[in-house]
């Protein structure tokens, strides 16, 4: 006779995590899987849906192709969710896109397209999905360690600083509900892109370099830590709302 296996802490829940098919959406989906959760993810690489499909099978996890500057993909993703899922008890909206543009060569379809996936289709997506949420369900928005600034990133730290913003005013207006709503912002994380879109290999290298340099904890963070502390957010936080927070190794602190 086979030991019966130990329940898994987050056995019959049902999450969404938005760009989840990489980096730190990925393993915040891998979290949420150990933990014995259900998950759609989400992705507009048709590569790394590939990808996440073959790494993540058989496990239940549902790899759904949904571009969050679409008004009709966010819409599909809602249906889809209630069909798969019924309802939801977590949301982790983390997708994302950041590009370097200085002050002088900055354009107004640079501003728009990172507005437009960063903030834009963070809210709208949340619109969409809030009504699927289970009452005494979460939010965790991946916002990003931003009271250090790099030159060249006005538009991704101003659309991070008003997912921030809104992320406050949500969490007052789901508190009738006891939807907790918080953010988790990520300083230096070692991902294959480091969070900045077209990196050659060159930029990748000295973006980590600098990373080792003005991070206090002389690394960068890994994608798993950042999981952590969304489903730290998500789940166990239960006293938590109209948060942020910093995993960024004392970078935006100053302690170095």
């Amino acid at each position: 006779m086979t030991e019966k296996e130990p329940r898994k802490p987050l056995a019959d829940k049902k999450a969404v995590v938005t760009g989840g098919t990489h980096g730190m959406g990925l393993a915040i989906v891998q979290t949420l899987l150990d933990r014995g959760a259900e998950v759609v993810l989400t992705g507009r690489s048709e590569a790394g849906i590939d990808k996440a499909r073959s790494l993540l099978q058989p496990l239940p996890a549902h790899v759904i192709r949904s571009d969050a500057t679409d008004a009709a993909d966010i819409d599909n993703l809602g249906r889809l969710v209630e069909e798969r899922l019924g309802g939801i008890d977590y949301l982790f909206v983390n997708h994302g896109i950041a590009e370097f543009q200085t002050l002088a060569d900055a354009t107004v379809a640079h501003w728009d397209r990172v507005f437009d996936v960063n903030a834009k289709g963070a809210f709208f997506t949340t619109q969409r999905l809030a009504p699927l949420i289970r009452d005494n369900g979460s939010i965790v928005f991946t916002t990003v360690s931003n009271d250090r600034i790099f030159p060249g990133l006005s538009a991704y730290s101003a659309a991070k600083e008003a997912v921030r913003a809104f992320a406050k005013v949500l969490a007052a207006e789901l508190l009738p509900r006891n939807i907790r709503v918080n953010a988790v912002a990520p300083g230096f994380i070692l991902t294959p892109s480091m969070g900045v879109a077209e990196l050659t290999e060159q930029q990748r290298e000295e973006f980590i370099r600098d990373g080792k340099e003005t991070t206090p904890m002389g690394r960068p963070g890994t994608v798993e830590e950042v999981a952590a502390a969304a489903l730290y957010l998500a789940a166990d936080a239960t006293f938590t709302t109209g948060t942020e927070l910093i995993v960024d190794g004392g970078f935006a602190q100053g302690l170095s």
